[in-house]
Formats: structure tokens, sequence, C-alpha cells
């Protein structure tokens, strides 16, 4: 059975950290791009950071750059995305996917996401 599975999510204060993991079952990640979206209430769906499959090139949108980092384990068929700095606008629910072709997508595989909420 093909799945993407995410953890990792919580509270956390501004300015804290957190790892987001995105475990895949049923496929191995190191043949796709991941990529990691967050969405926040009343808001759509933005795209924070990918990893591609070929060169394993990241990529971040220009409000995470500095602050959040993509990796992968291809033993533990594993991503991650660290969050450090984090603030209350990066309050969302955030989801992986998988894609067999690039980071701009289509994207094949979709996890069921994780809240992460920043607040003092």
């Amino acid at each position: 059975q093909v799945q993407l599975v995410e953890s990792g999510g919580g509270l956390v204060q501004p300015g804290g950290s957190l790892r987001l993991s995105c475990a895949a079952s049923g496929f191995t990640l190191d043949d796709y791009a991941i990529g990691w979206f967050r969405q926040a209430p009343g808001k759509e769906r933005e795209g924070v950071s990918c990893i591609s499959s070929s060169d394993g090139s990241t990529y971040y949108a220009d409000s995470v750059k500095g602050r959040f980092t993509i990796s992968r384990d291809n033993a533990k068929n594993t991503v991650y995305l660290q969050m450090n700095s984090l603030k209350p606008e990066d309050t969302a629910v955030y989801y992986c996917a998988a894609s067999r072709y690039y980071c701009s997508g289509p994207w094949d595989y979709w996890g069921q996401g994780t809240q992460v909420t920043v607040s003092s």
C-alpha cells in the first residue's frame, strides 16, 4: 500500500523549532521529488520546500528561506523539514507530497497532514 505519513507537528512558541517527518511506505522516496506544502485557515495551499530526486537540489519559498531546511534519509525512506525561528505566520497544516517527475509536479501521492501551531 502506497502511503505518505507526516509527523512531528505540534504547538511551539515563536522562535522555537520543530522537525517534521514524511515517511513513505510502498515506494522508494529516493525515486521521487518530495515537496512540503502548508495551508493555513482561510488561505490557499502554498509550496514551502522541495527536494529533487535527481541530484538532491533543494528549493524554498522566500518566506521560509534561511529558517527551514529540507533533507532526505534514504535508509529510513523519510524526508525531513527542519523548521527554526518559527513565526506565528508559519501556523498551518503541513503536508508532504511525492512526484515521480519534478519539484514542479504533478504530485502523485499526498500525506494526511500534520498541524503546526506557533503561538505564545
